[in-house]
């Protein structure tokens, strides 16, 4: 059991550190919705930079479209509400393929005990204010935590593309980088 949990914290420490550097997005192409290999080839074609990524981003994700959920009640501006709505269209399909990987790669689902180290998560006081807030203050509060949590995706997205090896996670982690930056100039604007 101490073997297992050491084997899960130490690349997760690993991953935060690596997460603190950044870098240039170098593209990729679109990822596919599902892997087309063999169990043993995408076992054999993924490191541990892949599991982290997928283990990290899947709940990252979840929260992500857990603040998105709350838009069409709560939001004054229909410009906010159509962005809610369009990272929760992204954003859900991506967990469903790297749950996929994961199950592919014969790894655990997701990380435990270690999501308020990840870079933009919210914590539990940030999600209840914003659930308590409606109108004009529910916009401001949600583009502020969304563009901060877009920021922690893209370093985490950009840790990937540096050390990753699998092709599939390489290039929706190029993806993330392009789409959540193009989302983060727009709510910087819908700031303003």
């Amino acid at each position: 059991m101490k073997r297992a949990i050491a084997l899960v914290a130490v690349p997760a420490l690993a991953f935060a550190l690596a997460a603190c550097g950044d870098s240039d997005d170098k593209g990729g192409s679109k990822p596919s919705a599902t892997p087309s290999m063999s169990a043993s080839a995408a076992q054999a074609s993924h490191n541990e930079q892949d599991v982290m990524f997928a283990q990290m981003m899947i709940p990252h994700h979840r929260q992500a479209v857990e603040m998105a959920g709350l838009a069409p009640s709560r939001a004054a501006s229909a410009q906010v509400k159509v962005l809610a709505a369009g990272i929760e269209k992204a954003q859900a399909p991506e967990i469903a393929t790297m749950t996929g990987w994961l199950k592919d790669w014969g790894a655990p689902a997701a990380m435990t005990g270690m999501h308020h180290d990840m870079p933009g998560i919210m914590g539990e006081k940030d999600m209840t204010s914003l659930k308590g807030l409606k109108g004009a203050a529910f916009d401001k509060a949600f583009l502020r935590m969304m563009i901060e949590h877009h920021q922690g995706a893209v370093t985490m997205a950009r840790a990937e593309g540096r050390s990753g090896q699998n092709a599939d996670a390489k290039a929706m982690a190029a993806s993330i980088v392009r789409t959540q930056t193009a989302e983060i100039a727009k709510m910087r604007g819908l700031l303003k």
